[in-house]
Order: C-alpha cells, then sequence, then structure tokens
C-alpha cells in the first residue's frame, strides 16, 4: 500500500498549507485533476479555481487559487499560485464589493480572482 501525499500549497508570500493527504483535486488547464499516492510524475498549469485537499487526520482543506502550477513527483504535490487564499481567509462582503470594483474598472484578473473566492464560498458569481 502507498503511503500518504505530501502536499505544499504555497502563495507568493506564505506557504499556506502543508501535510499529509490521501487526496488532492485541483483546476488545471486540462480540467480537473485528481491525485492520489503513486500518482505518475506530472507538471501542469494551474488555473483559477479550487482546489480540495483531503488531509490524513483533520477536515477537508479547501482554497481558491489563481494562475499557478501544479507538480507531482514521488507522491510529493505542490501548488505554487501567486493568488492563493484558504476557505477561512474569506469574507463574503469584501469578496462582493472587490468583484463590484472589478467590473467597474473593467479588470477581468480581478474579477476572475473574486469570482473563484465567491465560488469556493459556494456562490454563484
Amino acid at each position: 500500500m502507498a503511503g500518504p501525499l505530501q502536499i505544499e500549497l504555497v502563495a507568493a508570500d506564505r506557504v499556506v498549507w502543508s501535510g499529509e493527504a490521501s487526496e488532492i483535486i485541483a483546476r488545471t488547464s486540462e480540467g480537473d485533476l485528481g491525485v492520489l499516492a503513486g500518482h505518475a510524475p506530472l507538471l501542469s498549469l494551474l488555473v483559477p479555481g479550487v482546489v480540495m485537499i483531503k488531509p490524513i487526520e483533520g477536515p477537508i482543506v479547501q482554497a481558491a487559487v489563481g494562475d499557478g502550477f501544479l507538480s507531482v513527483a514521488d507522491d510529493h504535490v505542490s501548488i505554487l499560485s501567486e493568488d492563493t487564499w484558504l476557505l477561512e481567509e474569506i469574507d463574503e462582503a469584501e469578496v462582493r464589493h472587490e468583484l463590484a470594483q472589478a467590473e467597474a474598472a473593467d479588470d477581468d484578473d480581478a474579477r476572475h480572482r473574486a469570482e473563484v473566492k465567491l465560488r469556493l464560498l459556494g456562490k454563484a458569481a
């Protein structure tokens, strides 16, 4: 039986989450990707979306990420994205304000970031 995955979820300014997990699901340029122990080596482009990590112990970790990279090698998964927010770090009212400002400024990148956060919150943007 394969051991657990070692996961590192990293933003530009910090390690957002690190630990052992049984599974991780992320959205890549090729579509949603699930990684279990023993997965083949992989390097893929990460697109804005929701990442779900099933830790060995504790509740499921959910995060919103922007563009970045996902790397899998020897049961080690690295997710690198400049923009990364854990579910508990997101305030819905603040995100709705960000979305309104992005739409007013016609800023597609900021709009996508806000929409991903709202998707994580389970709300339709």
